[in-house]
């Protein structure tokens, strides 16, 4: 695997060491890393191990150097041939996002700090990464709650050391003379440093012996806290006690020499890893309760607790630890067993490394069919197609609130996200922020087999680097992958296919399906039984709606009612079927007035999967161009389609058993929803239905 990692700097400190100690170990194990960064202090030891490094100003906020950094990135991971990019902070994220989006290379974010909700933080970004790795459960929720990240897109993978670095020496529980105490990190205001300066010139008054050293430099632009610590010090009388070192790399030899690490962080830490440092080493903590801490620490168990932002009971913990020595071998020794199993270099690794091949293996792929029911039956073969190609990949299906009933069950999606236009999500504003939910999703890939104005824009507004469709509309420019129409009628699976062939996908089966479950079908038995319709009755639907825009392809109730009258004279039983609608109710209300043989009104009774188990006990279905014509090809039902206004060859799902019945009219097809003639359809007889129906019932 080729792992990119972009960090500001590698100077010392507890990213970028741990930057340094996994990325040397992957080496080790086979893998190709790289490091883009502006340099420092571990470059010597990075590229001693085999690492190869990349020098840039990835760490500065110069909008203009932000912006030339992203194509001298890019042309890294080009060159390179990465196949993961991990960024580690936030103004590397943002090249980070940008470049490997254009070079097509997986983005990776680990989010190591709490960070900074404020709008001109760059926060946002470390929330971008295909997966977002967090160090901690508190830095997780935070993204979660705080940034908006999905909780499917996290993934928690504690920071780990290599134990072999640190020499485990216990807490000698014989008195000593003199104790050495430390604090770790760099001088700013969060690190708690004046209230570990305070608790020290408590804690020696019970132990006068102490020698307390403050490990780490203040930034350039932290100088003057660096003064005012000194100052605290002299003014506490604690010269004599308190030592600075410094920045130091040599953190390992630091804590062999001390007998208690105070960690006195006043905002939530990320993790802690000064804190599994010094467990590795057998060095007792007194560390405050704030942030990843808490998941490292247990009370009275593996170090002790205090509250930040309290000198008094700092150093009462500090007093304790020090005057009772076999209490602090307890606490190290359970310490070090926590990270020789929790917090090592090893575990972390293989974590890590699975957070990235899962990355690389599963696709996140968002199918957009947003209305019609009929279509979205008709989508169920390029779904099943698109699984197929990606097994393993995320599948989800933006869909309309009814629709996504007659695709309950389905195998070949993870996720339906429900666009309720009519409803929860009519308007601009909520489309907007419906928009910025799926946007949330880090999809990569968007099938838009919509294509209409809206379906392009939710392409777009994704976010997503591949965007599939068609050349129509007025917004197809939003999508980015296109194909122009084909050249005259193109059956309507076949059409959709069109689309996926950009992906690479060919020669799918084009069968439909649909998935009522058992207690549909048992639902479905229910209402039969109810009409006293026996097992072995022979029944045969009836639609004689339409979409309520489409008055045009209704055939007169006066020819289904004598259809049905007809049928009855057989002993087939006729069992009118509709959506809820009132034109659907008066539909089936005016066949029954005009029928002598009372067919079995169930429409507007069945939710969409129970109309499926319905239609799937037909011994056949006459329909007009509709949902139900699709959804009898689904349930492998033969039927007799109806066609006027729309042309069959292109509207007609594939099916083993149907027959289509129209005139061929010089006016047909038109494609309009309103007519005053309809000839198309009123001269359809009940006689060629009638004989349609033999012909699919006793196939030759």
């Amino acid at each position: 695997m080729k792992i990119i990692y972009i960090i500001p700097r590698l100077n010392p400190g507890g990213v970028e060491l741990g930057v340094v100690d996994y990325s040397s170990r992957m080496v080790k194990l086979g893998h190709n890393i790289v490091v883009i960064s502006n340099g420092g202090e571990l470059l010597r030891q990075l590229e001693a191990n085999g690492i190869k490094h990349y020098t840039l100003p990835v760490h500065s906020k110069n909008p203009l150097t932000v912006l030339s950094m992203i194509p001298a990135v890019r042309k890294i991971l080009v060159q390179e041939k990465a196949d993961i990019l991990n960024a580690e902070s936030r103004v590397p994220a943002i090249i980070g996002y940008y470049a490997a989006r254009s070079a097509g290379v997986v983005f990776i974010t680990t989010c190591h700090a709490y960070y900074s909700k404020k709008p001109l933080s760059f926060s946002k970004v470390m929330g971008w990464g295909k997966l977002v790795i967090a160090v901690s459960q508190v830095i997780a929720k935070h993204m979660i709650d705080n940034f908006n990240v999905p909780f499917r897109r996290i993934r928690l993978v504690y920071r780990g050391v290599d134990v072999e670095k640190f020499k485990y020496r216990e807490p000698d529980e014989s008195v000593k003379h003199e104790y050495t105490i430390g604090i770790v990190g760099r001088l700013t205001p969060i690190k708690g440093h004046k209230y570990f300066i305070r608790a020290v010139s408590k804690a020696v008054k019970y132990v006068p012996r102490i020698k307390a050293l403050i490990v780490g430099d203040a930034p350039p632009e932290k100088e003057k806290y660096k003064q005012e610590l000194e100052s605290l010090v002299n003014r506490l009388g604690l010269s004599r006690y308190v030592e600075f070192l410094g920045g130091r790399s040599d953190i390992p030899d630091i804590l062999a020499r001390l007998d208690l690490l105070v960690m006195a962080s006043i905002v939530p830490e990320g993790f802690g890893r000064v804190v599994v440092e010094a467990f590795a080493s057998g060095v007792p903590v007194v560390a405050t309760g704030v942030g990843g801490v808490m998941e490292i620490m247990r009370d009275g168990e593996n170090g002790l607790i205090v509250p930040p932002e309290d000198p008094q009971p700092m150093g009462d913990a500090i007093v304790r630890l020090l005057k009772d020595r076999k209490f602090a071998r307890e606490i190290a020794q359970r310490a070090r067993k926590d990270v020789e199993e929790r917090f090592n270099l090893d575990r972390l690794i293989t974590e890590t490394l699975r957070v990235y091949e899962e990355a690389l293996e599963v696709k996140r792929i968002l199918i957009i069919k947003i209305s019609a029911v009929g279509d979205c039956v008709l989508a169920t073969p390029s779904i099943r197609a698109i699984r197929r190609k990606y097994p393993k990949a995320y599948i989800a299906l933006l869909i309309g609130r009814v629709e996504s009933q007659a695709l309950k069950g389905c195998p070949y999606i993870d996720e339906m996200i429900i666009y309720d236009r009519e409803g929860r999500d009519k308007g601009w504003l909520r489309f907007f922020e419906l928009a910025a939910e799926v946007r949330r999703y880090g999809f990569e890939e968007v099938v838009d087999l919509q294509n209409s104005s809206k379906s392009h824009l939710f392409a777009f507004l994704s976010a997503a680097p591949h965007r599939y469709g068609y050349r129509k509309g007025k917004y197809w420019f939003l999508l980015n992958r296109t194909i122009g129409e084909a050249k005259g009628p193109l059956a309507p699976v076949d059409h959709q296919f069109r689309v996926l062939s950009m992906m690479g996908i060919e020669d799918a089966p084009k069968k439909l399906e649909l998935w009522p479950s058992a207690a549909d079908i048992e639902n479905v038995k229910n209402m039969l039984d109810a009409e006293w319709v026996g097992e072995n009755q022979t029944l045969i639907g009836i639609n004689p709606s339409a979409s309520p825009r489409w008055a045009t392809k209704k055939w007169p109730a006066e020819n289904f009612a004598r259809l049905c009258d007809l049928l009855g004279e057989r002993e087939i039983r006729t069992v009118l079927i509709g959506g809820r609608s009132e034109a659907d109710a008066k539909a089936a209300a005016d066949i029954l007035s005009l029928a002598r043989s009372k067919p079995i009104n169930l429409a507007g009774r069945t939710s969409l999967p129970e109309l499926a188990a319905l239609v799937k006990r037909f011994k056949c279905l006459v329909t007009s161009d509709s949902a139900p014509m699709h959804m009898a090809a689904a349930m492998s039902t033969p039927f007799v389609a109806l066609f006027g206004p729309t042309d069959p060859d292109r509207h007609l799902p594939p099916s083993g058993n149907c027959a289509v019945v129209k005139r061929e009219l010089g006016c047909s097809p038109c494609y309009k929803p309103v007519c005053s003639d309809i000839r198309c359809m009123r001269e359809i007889t009940v006689e060629d239905v009638l004989k349609a129906i033999d012909g699919v019932m006793s196939p030759k």
